[in-house]
């Protein structure tokens, strides 16, 4: 019998997309990258395509991912970056080989110099930088679910989305406000 595991969350910005491979970081955690072979799927559903991931590959992928959570979380509310999440996401950013190519559909793509998971850790990290830092469209801040609580980049007009997901986190806690005043 093949495993089931959690589907993947979809999203716009990649390094945050890539913090959400684990979800209810407040709550019961849920955690879609368990396995090598579920990291190199996640990777290729990005359209980072690597051949192979070895267990220390992921051990190395989760610890950038939760670098990525911490700093971007202090980022959002507006506290010091912790120092060794930062000096893991520099490191990751200036390890690989990758180069960024503009579509016939003026749309970024990322090419990898091999099919290393390294080569899209690093494409990971520069997109986060590039977020964290402000150099993206959009507000970074930390959703309001309070089992979640994941940093995102809220793009929407007024910049005043409250849920990193309205179909996950945003349609949880109105449910939740919906029973507790009809109750």
């Amino acid at each position: 019998m093949v495993p089931r595991y959690p589907e993947f969350r979809p999203g716009d910005i990649l390094a945050t997309t890539f913090t959400g491979t684990l979800s209810e970081r407040q709550g019961e955690p849920v955690e879609r990258l368990p396995s090598p072979e579920r990291l190199v799927d996640w990777l290729i559903w990005q359209h980072l395509m690597v051949s192979f991931c070895s267990e220390t590959e992921l051990a190395d992928a989760k610890r950038l991912r939760e670098s990525i959570h911490l700093v971007a979380t202090a980022a959002a509310t507006e506290e010091p970056f912790p120092q060794q999440p930062l000096d893991t996401l520099n490191e990751f950013s200036a390890e690989g080989q990758a180069v960024a190519v503009l579509t016939s559909g003026a749309e970024l793509e990322w090419r990898l110099k091999s099919v290393s998971v390294r080569d899209a850790l690093r494409v990971i990290a520069t997109d986060a930088i590039s977020v964290i830092s402000g150099n993206r469209d959009g507000k970074l801040t930390v959703c309001a679910s309070p089992t979640c609580r994941a940093a995102f980049l809220d793009t929407s007009r007024g910049r005043t989305r409250r849920w990193c997901d309205m179909n996950t986190c945003g349609n949880r806690e109105k449910k939740a406000r919906f029973r507790a005043r009809n109750a």
